[in-house]
């Protein structure tokens, strides 16, 4: 396996033969490992929101655990922006929300984040490899955002599996800091 987009191939494969009972263990040790993680203070948060045909990791479980730790943590989620850009929208009780043409649900509307304001980041991934590089869909979306965000902002990947031998990083691409899978850990800061 040499390009990404074979590697993207394999990897999905991988995560789709997961059962359900494996997933929902898999979700559990996530939190599991997220708290032996050494976290500051946080006061906001982003978190994506998951495709669940795609057995993607659900971040919501982890961000409720931090929104205990961190009693005034705000979250925000993106919104898909015509640009193929991401808005930063602030989750309130009173978020209205709507799935976007890929069925993911978004805010309608809300107070938008700045990346530069974010102490934590969920980033969505498909693998990594042992130096903190991601490999996503392929759309670039989290790659434009990432360039923004503070460079002691935490990013934080999640997965199912384990890490890949290599992932080829692109010259725009921004390594992670933790990726937590149900089996580990991995800290690349």
């Amino acid at each position: 396996m040499n390009s990404k987009q074979e590697i993207r191939k394999a990897l999905l494969a991988r995560r789709m033969a997961l059962s359900i009972s494996q997933r929902e263990k898999a979700q559990d040790l996530l939190m599991i490992n997220l708290q032996k993680i050494p976290l500051p203070f946080l006061q906001l948060a982003h978190a994506y929101q998951p495709l669940p045909e795609r057995h993607e990791p659900d971040p919501d479980p982890l961000v409720r655990w931090l929104q205990i730790a961190n009693p005034t943590l705000q979250l925000a989620v993106p919104r898909m922006l015509e640009e193929n850009e991401l808005a930063h929208i602030i989750v309130t009780e009173d978020t209205i929300w709507e799935r976007n043409a890929w069925g993911i649900p978004e805010p309608l509307e809300g107070e938008i984040a700045m990346p530069a304001d974010m102490d934590l980041i969920f980033v969505p991934l498909l693998g990594f490899d042992l130096k903190g590089n991601r490999i996503g869909y392929g759309k670039g979306f989290y790659d434009r955002f990432l360039k923004d965000t503070r460079p002691d902002a935490i990013k934080i990947g999640l997965s199912f599996l384990g890490p890949v031998e290599t992932i080829t990083a692109d010259p725009w691409d921004i390594p992670l800091d933790y990726v937590i899978t149900p089996h580990q850990s991995y800290a690349f800061t």
